[in-house]
């Protein structure tokens, strides 16, 4: 039996840095109401390492889940 390795007609294109570091989340599962729901999205915390959010069910108001973004952005303090 010959042995040969398979090579794809293609190179596969390269993804560029930074793509697909951050997702938000359309839908989770609620625990209350026992199904995938829509949520929204809520600031809870602004620190300095970045903004901790959390998602609501858009049913019932329970916390579903968090996120936090760490964003490179500067914090600017105002005094």
């Amino acid at each position: 039996m010959n042995s040969r390795h398979f090579t794809p007609p293609y190179d596969e294109p390269e993804q560029p840095e930074g793509m697909y570091k951050e997702f938000n989340a359309t839908e989770l599962y609620c625990t209350r109401c026992k199904q995938s729901v829509p949520v929204r999205e809520r600031l809870l915390l602004v620190l300095p390492d970045g903004e901790k959010f959390e998602y609501l069910c858009g049913l019932c108001g329970n916390s579903v889940g968090s996120k936090m973004d760490k964003s490179k952005r500067p914090l600017s303090i105002i005094v």
